[in-house]
């Protein structure tokens, strides 16, 4: 028990380092992107189990907040599906496609498609930082605890369209980004209308790209 404690605490200290280094510096990806997948890849048979009932409900609150229906809908780091399903219930006029690197994650996301879902939603094995969409393709794009690639981001967000990340346990989220960094990012790549929710644990940043953007 104290050995798997032991890697649990260095997972979430490696998840919380490769963060920091990656938005500050998103070239370094390609130092962590290994390491990390195959650390997901053994989380998954048993992450359903360790994450908190409540890990999407400042996530859900944010949802509340899109104004529009989105068509097409991208949720990145998708892990076993959860926060991509709960967009798709949310919305259920649109096309939901969720993203994560790890093959395994990707698997069990799948077996999570009811068939009320099956025609509108799909989970792919992917990388976010090099998404295969057109620019403009998505009018919503989610980060559940999911480290974002802003140049990536503002790229496949249409104009007019809403991006929201959720942090299940607010700053002491391993996969963490403050929201002050995260306007600032966003601002440089015409996102604007910026809120900040909290629920339970966790918080959650909504913003908007511009009409022009």
């Amino acid at each position: 028990m104290d050995r798997e404690r032991l890697a649990a605490s260095l997972g979430r200290r490696f998840a919380r380092l490769a963060t920091n280094a990656v938005v500050r510096r998103p070239g370094v990806w390609r130092l962590f992107r290994g390491a990390l997948r195959r650390q997901f890849d053994r989380l998954a048979p048993q992450w359903d189990e360790i994450i908190q009932a409540d890990h999407l409900e400042a996530f859900g609150r944010a949802l509340e907040q899109v104004e529009a229906s989105p068509r097409r809908a991208l949720d990145l780091g998708t892990g076993t599906g959860a926060a991509a399903l709960a967009v798709a219930r949310r919305f259920p006029e649109a096309e939901v496609v969720g993203i994560d690197l790890a093959d395994s994650m990707i698997t069990a996301a799948r077996r999570k498609i009811g068939p009320e879902l099956a025609d509108r939603v799909r989970f792919e094995v992917g990388d976010a930082a090099a998404l295969p969409f057109e620019d403009g393709a998505f009018d919503l794009v989610t980060h559940a605890n999911m480290i974002p690639f802003f140049d990536e981001l503002g790229r496949v967000v249409a104009p007019g369209g809403y991006v929201v990340f959720g942090f299940s346990g607010g700053s002491e989220t391993p996969i963490y980004v403050d929201p002050v960094r995260l306007r600032a990012e966003l601002e440089r790549r015409g996102f604007t209308h910026f809120a900040e929710l909290e629920a339970g644990r966790g918080t959650a940043f909504l913003a908007r790209k511009g009409e022009g953007g």
